[in-house]
């Protein structure tokens, strides 16, 4: 009852009192983000305290025809409310006394855009529509390079967003290769556009390819570096590096060898002359050898470098 009840006293008031009682739409265009708030105003006048008794405010979705909110003689009835909106409005109440009748929709869905008509209906009655555009930026670009051979590789970039959107594909010289790309899209039960282009082209290492996916309707772009390199030149580069490291530690251990062997024919020649210096210098050596064993400082600094490059 409390729907055509209403529209019973607006259509009486509007057709006798619409040209005394105005209700104004400050922002007849909002655009907001998906799965943001978003707050509709619509203002009416006042002229003194409210009297809540006599106000009734109706929400709804014009172009579906679902009904998002209705305050009737200054009670709020919501058996008439579509499921859509069910649990993410709210009227702002405390606005009513300065003639605001601001709805709150929380969470915002691709599918709550549409135009919205607000009614009003105190001493008089009049309304006014207000249009509710969602967007959903394509944000994030996954990205994937691969090598199919014969220096042709296979570009791919994915990406999801509303409304459908263009993807550009561009070369290091801006030039359009848009033309070579397959693009395709596929829409879930979210209503987002999850789509996929890929390029295939013959390119040699080091060039670096765009990808841009372009939002006509919002007049936004957002784009992704592709850069080709050749994956083998890190394995090159790794295991020259080990191959390095290796022979450094092998001349290294000959080098200590050599020189164990000398100190030892040193020894036994001072041995045989029997200086007592040498004997000291002797146990010197052997000691060091212990400690350092017979290592260059500078390359075990090296190798310490080179185990901390590893690990890392």
């Amino acid at each position: 009852m409390g729907r055509p009840l209403f529209l019973y006293i607006f259509l009486f008031y509007w057709r006798f009192l619409y040209a005394l009682f105005t209700v104004e739409a400050p922002q007849p265009l909002c655009t907001v983000e998906r799965g943001n708030n978003v707050t509709m105003e619509c203002t009416f006048p006042v002229n003194g305290k409210l009297e809540f008794k006599d106000l009734s405010v109706s929400w709804e979705k014009k172009d579906e025809s679902k009904q998002v909110y209705e305050l009737l003689k200054g009670e709020e009835d919501l058996k008439s409310q579509h499921n859509d909106f069910r649990g993410r409005i709210k009227l702002l109440k405390e606005n009513l006394n300065l003639g605001q009748s601001l709805l709150q929709i929380s969470d915002v869905k691709l599918r709550d855009a549409g135009v919205y008509r607000c009614v009003v209906v105190y001493g008089g009655a009049d309304y006014k529509t207000i249009h509710l555009k969602v967007k959903a930026p394509y944000r994030i670009i996954n990205q994937r390079v691969v090598s199919t051979g014969h220096n042709e590789w296979k570009l791919t970039c994915q990406s999801e967003g509303y409304p459908e959107a263009e993807v550009i594909w561009q070369n290091r010289n801006y030039e359009d290769l848009t033309d070579k790309a397959n693009t395709r899209f596929e829409t879930g039960s979210d209503q987002l556009y999850h789509m996929t282009s890929t390029l295939t082209i013959k390119s040699a290492i080091d060039e670096i390819f765009y990808c841009i996916f372009w939002n006509k309707e919002l007049q936004e772009n957002t784009s992704a570096i592709l850069h080709i390199t050749d994956s083998a030149d890190g394995t090159l580069q790794t295991e020259s590096r080990r191959f390095v490291g290796a022979a450094l530690i092998a001349t290294a251990f000959i080098g200590s060898g050599l020189l164990f062997l000398l100190c030892m024919r040193k020894a036994r020649e001072n041995k045989s002359n029997r200086t007592p210096v040498v004997s000291s210098s002797i146990a010197k050596m052997s000691k060091d050898k212990d400690t350092h064993d017979c290592r260059d400082a500078s390359f075990e600094d090296r190798e310490l470098k080179y185990m901390q490059i590893e690990k890392t």
